[in-house]
């Protein structure tokens, strides 16, 4: 028997590729519902070789749902994933809204997958920040081998962090340079067609953006409360994918070699490091991928037990869509849910 799966948010391009990455992977569905706001009413979108109607989400009833994937914004789901969790309906959100709750497991399932058995508590399991969910892939064998004390990652964020409207304005600024037309600028502060912005999301009292405060705690929530983090968050013009430049210092020595050895038996890991040009992953090779790849891994000198590596990552599939459906088969392989009963039509 299978399990009836709600995606929220389905016409935005993390809900089309959760429903991409539910048919990719098999995932043992029984009926698949594309939610919306009204206006994306009859809005229809691909699941499989199946063509989906949104239905509003304001008019919809969980109570015979096993699982929600919530891609629709903190605002939407502070509102409704309490009221979907009462229903008994389990709720993965992509939103921030419940990530620092301390009753809901965020869970990035090859690093705390343990942590997920306390998702009763509401009935909600976060899903962490896109750049936040590459990085401790690859922090946590570091972290086992040789503990981790401090992180300083400088992030190359692309334009579909900031959704659809991100993408759009790239590339009209882009084809506007091309045409000698007019640069308008609306989702991001500054152009970002041929440019870098050195802000993502609200800046805080202390001068760190949101986005690197994000990291910070969260990487305290999934891995280890006592890690230091200090981030800088850079908005660049590529379309999909994160690339993080990372320098890690630990309690004990590791050499680089030692590194790339045990990254290599990671889970949802693949080193690529070659010294010889090309010899690294870029973020147009990691679109479309699940892995996070791992490049120019050396040992840094400047501080006592020192790393430093490149990290890239698809940041729509495991920074979201594919880490949301990876925690719902966690639920189902570890026997933590069963799909409900349900009444025949």
């Amino acid at each position: 028997m299978g399990f009836k799966i709600a995606v929220v948010g389905a016409t935005g391009n993390v809900g089309r590729e959760m429903l991409k990455i539910l048919d990719e992977r098999q995932f043992p569905v029984s009926e698949v519902v594309a939610l919306a706001s009204a206006r994306s009413n009859g809005t229809e979108v691909s699941f499989g070789d199946k063509t989906l109607k949104c239905k509003v989400l304001d008019k919809y009833d969980f109570s015979d749902t096993d699982i929600c994937l919530m891609s629709a914004g903190g605002d939407v789901s502070k509102a409704w994933s309490p009221r979907i969790g009462a229903q008994g309906c389990v709720v993965i959100d992509n939103s921030s809204a419940w990530r620092y709750d301390a009753e809901v497991p965020l869970i990035v399932p090859e690093v705390n997958a343990d942590a997920v058995a306390s998702f009763h508590r509401r009935n909600i399991i976060a899903n962490p920040n896109c750049s936040t969910a590459q990085l401790v892939v690859a922090l946590k064998p570091l972290h086992d081998a040789a503990h981790i004390r401090r992180v300083v990652v400088s992030t190359y964020q692309s334009v579909s962090g900031a959704g659809k409207d991100g993408m759009d304005e790239l590339f009209n600024q882009t084809r506007a340079t091309f045409m000698l037309g007019e640069i308008k600028t609306g989702k991001f502060p500054k152009r970002i067609a041929f440019n870098l912005i050195p802000q993502i999301d609200v800046f805080m009292e202390d001068g760190f953006t949101k986005e690197e405060w994000k990291m910070a705690a969260e990487t305290k929530k999934i891995l280890d409360p006592k890690i230091r983090l200090t981030a800088t968050c850079v908005r660049v013009p590529v379309f999909i994918s994160h690339s993080e430049s990372v320098n890690v210092e630990f309690d004990k020595p590791i050499s680089a070699n030692e590194a790339r050895e045990i990254l290599r038996a990671a889970p949802g890991v693949l080193v690529i490091d070659k010294h010889e040009p090309g010899g690294y992953i870029t973020p147009h090779e990691a679109a479309g991928e699940d892995a996070t790849y791992i490049s120019r891994i050396r040992e840094d000198t400047t501080v006592e037990n020192g790393l430093a590596f490149w990290c890239v990552s698809d940041n729509l599939r495991k920074g979201a869509a594919l880490n949301a459906v990876q925690i719902a088969e966690l639920l189902v392989n570890r026997k933590l849910i069963k799909p409900k009963a349900r009444v025949a039509a």
